[in-house]
């Protein structure tokens, strides 16, 4: 009896302290999925009677899903206000970027945030959208963010989600905002966002962000030509029906902006490209993959050497460039790269290659070309509301142009400089 009792509390101690690892460890951390609210703010009086709007980004929206895969609601909600032919999104075509573009009005290299991973050669430090440290640390994240512009001017703004919301750009955050989490119901955002426009108003959030991610991951998973991405824009179809009937039900006046960071292309898996044989990583850190890859010198004397062994040994499978002699149209040589994170040496990709260091198959979907070059990374912009005009259409336009017609929309002036301008913001909205 003695020793079947000493087992089974040995058992029990060991079966307690294998518990307590496990409920330790990160992958058995909680996750945060509670609202963040910054305390004290109130809208100014003058603030409470400006236009509310809605920001709504489906990531990985082609400019031609909605008509390729029938997106009913969508086709509605854009005769009802102004659609652009497409929405053109800055160089490289990738999510952190250009969402961060979306809301700063700011060209990738302009304001910091070169890539969704990427190598800062000052602070020696690679940036990951990954490592939720970095994610939240605002040191990265230049520009003054719509969210930034509205609070401090008075005026209540909240975020479901948006490259850039998570930290405190400018010791700012929006009022209301939660950190990434996919986890969340659809129908429980919704909810939120309903709650959010029911607040008394001097609580009331006049600018809102609203992230949607479902259209990306079939995209990569599928191709952009699947089943499947099809049945994920009508899903997305059909949850934007469910937002917009919500809120119309709190009876305010809302304006809407549909558009997305990148759009996508099927990728040629078979033939990828590997690292460059002129390559030394002795002497160049390499950052990036795909349709870019980006080489800092770690001694600068390297720089001239590699790049003439690479421009010879690419022989037309990619391009090669030095920093100072990039496509002035990429916004992203030695002049645009205001936090000297662009690499030394880049080596661009013509659609459908890519470059791939992994014994693994790359997903069939990808994104970051140079939209100038392939119509397949533009995506959409569609706007509607009571300040917006009805019926127009607009040719295509870059997506530093929306920060512009968000600020307008929301009666806020800026004196900080962009790299966005009115011009759309003309066509857009209505005159009063």
């Amino acid at each position: 009896m003695f020793v079947a009792s000493a087992y089974l509390c040995g058992m029990k101690r060991i079966t307690l302290f294998i518990l307590a690892l496990l409920l330790s460890s990160p992958a058995w951390a909680q996750v945060d999925t509670v609202q963040h609210v910054e305390p004290g703010r109130r809208n100014s009086p003058e603030q409470m009677q400006k236009p509310y709007v809605i920001m709504i980004s489906a990531d990985g929206y082609r400019y031609d899903y909605t008509d390729k895969f029938n997106a009913t609601y969508l086709k509605e909600l854009r005769e009802q206000g102004v659609q652009a032919e497409s929405l053109v999104p800055s160089f490289p075509s990738k999510t952190f970027p250009n969402h961060y573009t979306l809301v700063t009005g700011m060209y990738p290299a302009t304001h910091g945030l070169i890539n969704n991973y990427f190598y800062d050669p000052q602070r020696q430090e690679h940036y990951s959208m990954r490592d939720r440290k970095q994610v939240e640390d605002a040191s990265w994240y230049g520009g003054v963010p719509l969210w930034v512009l509205a609070e401090q001017n008075q005026m209540l703004s909240a975020s479901y989600y948006w490259v850039g919301s998570e930290a405190p750009v400018q010791n700012t955050r929006p009022t209301y905002w939660f950190k990434y989490h996919e986890g969340i119901p659809f129908e429980e955002r919704v909810k939120t966002v309903v709650k959010w426009l029911s607040l008394p108003e001097e609580q009331r959030p006049h600018l809102i962000t609203f992230y949607l991610p479902e259209v990306d991951h079939a995209g990569h998973r599928y191709g952009p030509d699947a089943p499947e991405t099809a049945q994920a824009v009508k899903e997305l179809d059909e949850r934007l029906r469910q937002l917009t009937e919500a809120v119309a039900a709190t009876g305010l006046p809302v304006n809407y902006l549909f558009v997305s960071d990148h759009g996508m292309i099927q990728i040629d898996q078979e033939n990828t490209l590997p690292l460059p044989a002129a390559v030394d990583t002795a002497k160049f850190l390499v950052s990036g993959g795909g349709m870019v890859v980006e080489l800092h010198a770690k001694d600068k004397k390297a720089i001239k050497p590699t790049y003439k062994k690479l421009k010879k040994e690419a022989n037309g499978a990619y391009q090669v460039y030095t920093k100072g002699n990039l496509p002035k149209h990429l916004h992203y040589g030695k002049k645009a790269d205001k936090y000297k994170r662009v690499g030394d040496i880049l080596l661009l990709t013509d659609a459908p290659k890519v470059f791939h260091f992994s014994s693994r198959k790359p997903s069939p979907g990808t994104h970051g070309y140079d939209p100038q070059a392939v119509k397949e990374m533009h995506t959409v912009f569609y706007a509607w509301g009571p300040d917006i005009k009805q019926g127009v259409k607009t040719g295509p336009f870059s997506n530093v142009q929306v920060y512009d017609v968000v600020a307008k929309l929301l009666g806020l002036k800026y004196t900080h400089k962009i790299d966005g301008d009115d011009t759309i913001s003309k066509q857009v909205l209505k005159q009063k």
